[in-house]
């Protein structure tokens, strides 16, 4: 046991003797899953286009315009001073500005007067979508004041009204029977709502937090292949051969010091996740079960790539790719389920997927430690294999 400890205290010296393997264990990990998973929506935000609104008007008519455009489902108004407005679309903090002008109201907008003023910033698609639900809002908008005028035009023609206030009177009450029937006319697309069941919440967060942390602690254990290319060139193997240890022993310490290590770096993005997301992982027994089997089956892949690699600049270029190459076929950058079927029963092949689907199953499904049984055998499996391969090619030349 004090030789496997020596071994394993010896290659963390070794991986740790520049500080910068600091910024690969723990602080770019934590980086990327604070930006990938941050910025990823949790379905509670408002993904409008902002559109930013000056009304000087301030109208009945202004004020229907605008809220005809916080009905849209493209952009979202934000009213505000002409300077502020101004500010912020010249400083592109916005990608389209309405200015709504005082003369704006329902006399221009009889005689055919009445104008707005859009500006949008050159090529950019919110620009042009913004435009898109100005131009629908107006058309609303024109719409129940056509059939106002239309009616007024009518009650003219039978003489109906004795002075201009009964003219008017009258003009506002066809506006609001107008808007009434607007707002009660059917719906031209119908909606269905599946029935399928759906037994959990989808949460990106988690799945992002997941697919990051296997990603960035994979590539590492692969790494093991260059821990052993290193002491294999610096003559340190040769050297092991001179002392009564064992190569069981040797690769036992190499490879539990590395899993170990992998473990505390796990364990750290998965307190950072519950602290800056409040992700819950599942039940935690289930979770380290996943964590260990997956960190043993990455780790054995690391040892028998150790056994085919000549340098240790090819084994960090081979761990990087292949480490990457999983990570992104596994579904740890983006979820399995999109992609294609036979995609989907390609990567059960890679580690990856069934470290990802322990994960899932446990934070998002709710599993326990029986349900992720099949995922810890699996990538035991892996271990095994790949720890068979390894110990057999070892050599210490």
């Amino acid at each position: 046991m004090k030789k496997i400890f020596a071994i394993a205290w010896k290659d963390s010296i070794i991986r740790f003797a520049s500080s910068s393997e600091l910024l690969f264990f723990i602080i770019l990990p934590i980086i990327f899953i604070f930006l990938i998973a941050g910025g990823v929506p949790t379905g509670d935000e408002d993904n409008r286009r902002r559109l930013l609104v000056v009304d000087h008007a301030n109208t009945a008519i202004s004020q229907e315009l605008v809220s005809e455009l916080e009905n849209s489902t493209s952009v979202r108004p934000d009213v505000m001073s002409i300077e502020e407005a101004e500010e912020q679309f010249e400083s592109r903090r916005a990608a389209a500005m309405l200015i709504i002008p005082a003369s704006f109201d329902i006399e221009s907008i009889q005689n055919g007067t009445a104008q707005l003023d859009f500006r949008g910033q050159p090529n950019d698609i919110d620009s042009s979508v913004a435009q898109r639900a100005v131009e629908t809002a107006i058309r609303k908008a024109s719409s129940v004041m056509s059939a106002a005028n239309m009616a007024l035009e009518e009650a003219k023609a039978r003489g109906t009204f004795e002075s201009s206030e009964d003219e008017q009177a009258y003009f506002n009450a066809a506006l609001e029977t107008a808007k009434s029937l607007q707002a009660d006319s059917p719906e031209r697309i119908t909606t269905i709502q599946g029935n399928t069941p759906d037994d959990f919440d989808y949460d990106p967060q988690a799945n992002v937090s997941a697919g990051q942390l296997i990603t960035w602690v994979f590539i590492p254990l692969f790494g093991i292949s260059a821990l052993l290319a290193y002491e294999r060139q610096q003559g340190t193997l040769r050297r092991v051969l001179t002392t009564p240890t064992s190569k069981a022993t040797f690769l036992l310490g190499t490879i539990s010091g590395q899993v170990v290590m992998a473990l505390i770096q796990m364990t750290l993005l998965v307190l950072f996740a519950v602290l800056a997301f409040k992700l819950n992982w599942g039940n935690p027994i289930g979770l380290y079960i996943v964590l260990t089997c997956a960190c043993l089956a990455a780790a054995a892949i690391g040892t028998t790539m150790g056994t085919f690699i000549k340098s240790e600049g090819q084994a960090t270029g081979l761990s990087i790719m292949a480490g990457m190459l999983m990570a992104m076929l596994g579904g740890c950058m983006y979820p399995l389920e999109l992609f294609p079927p036979f995609m989907q029963s390609i990567a059960r092949i890679f580690p990856t997927t069934w470290a990802m689907q322990g994960l899932l199953d446990l934070s998002l499904r709710g599993a326990g430690v029986v349900d992720i049984l099949l995922e810890a055998g699996v990538l035991l499996g892996f271990a095994g294999i790949f720890f068979a391969i390894g110990v057999m090619r070892f050599r210490y030349e």
